[in-house]
C-alpha cells in the first residue's frame, strides 16, 4: 500500500489558503481516482482507491500543520508502511516560485513546521512534492501570506499545480525508480 498525504490546516477558516495546497492536491487526486469518501480516522481524514492493483490511501491530517506527524505516524504504523518507499507528502513551499514543483526524497524541514513534525516522528527519508507558493513582498508578512487566500490572478497557477501533483503522483505509483521521476519532473 502507498500513502499520499497532503498537508494543511483543518476548518473552513483555512480552506483555499496557500498553506493548504496539500489538502487541495489530495482532493484533486481523490476526484480523479474516484476514491472512497473520506472518513475520520487516525487523527485525519482518510480515503482509499486501487491503482494498478495496489491499494492507495489519501490522508489529510486534521491535527493542524505543526502536528501533522502525529496523524501520519498512526497511519504508517497501522498499515505497517515503510516511509522511505510508501509515503509521499504534498505541501507548500515559499522558496519556490508560484506554480513551480520540486520533488525530493529526503532533507531538512527548511522551516516548514509540518515537515518538521513528520521528521520528528518518522525521520527525514520520505518522498516530498513541494508546491511553490512564492514569497510575500515583506518578510514580516509571512504568516499572513501563507494563511492568506490565493488571489484571482494566482488561480490559474494553482490549477497547474494540482494537475502537476496528479501527474507526479501517478508517475510515483507507476515506478520503483523514484530518482527517475525526480529527474524528469524537477526540470524547469
Amino acid at each position: 500500500m502507498k500513502l499520499i498525504v497532503g498537508l494543511g490546516n483543518p476548518g473552513e477558516k483555512y480552506r483555499n489558503t496557500r498553506h493548504n495546497i496539500g489538502f487541495e492536491a489530495i482532493d484533486f487526486i481523490a476526484d480523479e481516482f474516484k476514491s472512497d469518501s473520506f472518513k475520520k480516522k487516525h487523527k485525519g481524514e482518510i480515503s482509499f482507491f486501487e491503482y494498478e492493483g495496489e491499494k492507495v490511501a489519501l490522508l489529510k491530517p486534521q491535527t493542524y500543520m505543526n502536528l501533522s506527524g502525529d496523524s501520519i505516524q498512526e497511519v504508517v504504523n497501522f498499515y505497517k508502511l515503510n516511509p522511505q518507499e510508501d509515503l509521499v507528502v504534498i505541501y507548500d513551499d515559499m522558496d519556490l516560485d508560484l506554480g513551480r514543483i520540486k520533488i525530493k526524497r529526503k532533507g531538512s524541514p527548511a522551516g516548514h513546521n509540518g515537515i518538521k513534525s513528520i521528521i520528528s516522528h518518522l525521520g527525514e527519508n520520505f518522498i516530498r512534492i513541494k508546491c511553490g507558493i512564492g514569497k510575500p513582498e515583506k518578510k514580516e508578512d509571512v504568516i499572513n501570506y501563507v494563511l492568506g487566500k490565493f488571489s484571482k490572478t494566482e488561480i490559474d497557477s494553482i490549477k497547474e499545480i494540482l494537475e502537476k501533483t496528479l501527474v507526479i503522483s501517478k508517475a510515483l505509483l507507476n515506478t520503483d525508480n523514484v530518482e527517475k521521476v525526480i529527474s524528469i519532473y524537477n526540470q524547469k
